[in-house]
């Protein structure tokens, strides 16, 4: 899972081109998730926290840090699934689209990143 975070964040941050395979966006997300749970009790506990809501600092400076990763994995998902990145914006159904499986062979955004190794082709076309 690391090795997944690793390649999505810091390597393909901005890589909007491309497909991304069901392991790749999902690991992304749950570590992500755990990260977020992470900080936000650091920030409930040590008092790190703003304004009437209670916003934890270290949890924000996440949140920001990660906005492009996220949007650019959500894109090359939905790239994955012959669809283009416009639809991470349409609520339901940008879900229903993250679950599915990805198209075989070459579509129009790339080739099956199932068909290589998949740390390697993470976030390539």
């Amino acid at each position: 899972m690391i090795e997944w975070y690793k390649k999505v964040v810091f390597e393909n941050y901005t890589n909007f081109k491309g497909r991304a395979r069901r392991k790749e966006y999902w690991m992304f997300f749950l570590a992500n998730a755990i990260i977020s749970i992470v900080l936000g009790i650091v920030d409930g506990v040590s008092g790190l926290t703003f304004g009437a809501a209670e916003t934890g600092i270290l949890g924000l400076v996440y949140s920001l840090g990660v906005i492009a990763p996220s949007i650019a994995v959500s894109v090359r998902r939905m790239h994955d699934v012959g669809k283009s990145g416009w639809f991470i914006f349409i609520p339901i159904y940008n879900l229903i689209l993250a679950c599915t499986e990805g198209d075989k062979g070459v579509n129009e955004y790339g080739a099956d990143p199932k068909n290589e190794n998949e740390l390697d082709q993470i976030g390539k076309e």
